[in-house]
């Protein structure tokens, strides 16, 4: 397994096509965070920012190579295998780039609620910012898994329906991913760091049995 992650992580850097999800993630973070503003919003904002980015990245990784060398791939390591190291190394850049965002937003934020009138632990709502946006990355990686191949094969319609599904589990009362956001965006209002530990364990559920489904579909679908 460990020779598949390198294979998938260096087919990944080496395309390049990890650049436009990396930009736009930063430029939105640009516009939307700036130096000053209460830290718990900053990171409620890095924290939902980052799952359509951690989909999009699952679509580069699982179409990253040609079907032939999927096909090779597949045969020699096993399908499902091969799937999974795609979905893990899409899981695991997503993570890197919302951890490394968060400790950034977490600096140049005020580390007050907002009307300054309490102050918050910089630390901890660094860690609460950090698993906020683990639990987003996850989801985000369970949205692509489910809207891409071998789920779903045609470009015209599992973009779209990329794109609706991580909306959707953005908004949607109940998702992980909006509970942990609210808690953030709450908490801001009166100073006190939630601790998305509830969050983020759904997401891990979801995220696997998303996950699980995938692979297992690989096995019985051909490039």
């Amino acid at each position: 397994m460990t020779a598949l992650l390198r294979y998938q992580a260096a087919l990944l850097l080496r395309s390049q096509r990890w650049l436009p999800p990396f930009i736009l993630y930063a430029a939105f973070l640009a516009i939307s965070v700036q130096g000053g503003q209460p830290v718990l919003d900053s990171l409620g904002y890095t924290a939902a920012a980052l799952l359509p980015v951690a989909a999009w990245l699952v679509r580069i990784c699982v179409t990253n190579e040609p079907p032939a060398a999927r096909t090779c791939v597949a045969a020699a390591a096993g399908p499902g295998r091969a799937h999974l190291a795609c979905l893990l190394v899409a899981l695991t850049a997503s993570s890197a780039l919302g951890t490394a965002a968060v400790l950034a937003v977490t600096w140049i934020s005020d580390p007050a609620s907002v009307g300054g009138r309490v102050r918050v632990p910089r630390l901890d709502a660094g860690a609460a910012g950090i698993l906020a946006a683990l639990a987003c990355a996850l989801l985000g990686t369970a949205v692509g898994a489910l809207t891409n191949w071998p789920l779903l094969r045609s470009p015209g319609r599992a973009v779209p329906t990329m794109l609706l599904a991580a909306l959707l589990v953005l908004v949607v009362a109940g998702s992980p991913a909006q509970a942990a956001v609210q808690g953030l965006v709450t908490g801001s209002q009166s100073g006190h760091v939630p601790v998305p530990l509830l969050p983020l364990a759904g997401a891990a559920l979801v995220a696997a049995a998303s996950l699980a489904l995938a692979c297992a579909l690989t096995t019985r679908r051909s490039p």
